[in-house]
């Protein structure tokens, strides 16, 4: 895989977290979680969420893991874009 291709994946790795983050409703302001919020949920902070979304790092499997434990998904479904 050469760059180009890798900096799309990690873009449409990013994109997709963050559409799944915008389905997981907080219950105390029945709006979907922020950044922040995942943040929090996942044990990662949340500037490590921005850039993840923003496709501008390289993510470690221990860190995916943690995003789809606070998403409540499984880690396959991170990776269905």
């Amino acid at each position: 895989m050469n760059d180009d291709n890798f900096t799309l994946e990690k873009k449409a790795l990013g994109v997709r977290i963050q559409e799944l983050r915008q389905k997981v409703i907080n219950p105390s302001t029945n709006n979907y979680i922020s950044q922040e919020e995942l943040g929090l949920r996942a044990n990662i902070a949340k500037k490590t969420i921005g850039e993840i979304e923003r496709g501008e790092t390289n993510v470690k499997l221990e860190t995916l893991l943690m995003i789809s434990k606070a998403l409540n998904v499984n880690i396959k479904e991170l990776f269905n874009f």
